[in-house]
């Protein structure tokens, strides 16, 4: 017997796992770069590839840390549902708890860089 699922449970749950794992990451400071006025052109655009790496680093670390605020909103909702004294609520916790595992797993290989390297390693054979 399994417990009937509302529409987008799934995603939630996807979601809820990343958004904890995210969180879970820590967070660092990243160096600051500043342009000086006089500089030539080779390292003016060696300034500008850093900020944008930068930038791009401070936005996985937002989406990382919002992902880890979310799977742990998911597994405290496991977490009460398999505690409770009622049986449909323990079939319900036992396929939320399944769910949020895969969707914990997929978050930490996303955020890893595994998920990347499988797709190039299917597309590029």
């Amino acid at each position: 017997m399994t417990a009937s699922r509302g529409p987008g449970t799934g995603a939630t749950a996807l979601l809820s796992v990343a958004l904890l794992l995210a969180a879970a990451a820590p967070l660092t400071d990243l160096p600051s770069t500043s342009l000086p006025l006089h500089l030539p052109a080779a390292t003016a655009n060696d300034s500008v590839v850093s900020n944008f790496s930068a930038a791009v680093g401070r936005l996985v670390t937002l989406v990382g840390a919002a992902g880890g605020g979310l799977l742990a909103l998911v597994w405290t909702r496991v977490a009460l549902s398999w505690f409770s004294n009622d049986l449909s609520k323990k079939v319900q916790a036992k396929d939320r708890a399944r769910d949020a595992l895969v969707g914990t797993l997929l978050f930490v290989a996303a955020l890893s860089g595994l998920l990347f390297a499988l797709a190039k390693w299917v597309v590029g054979g």
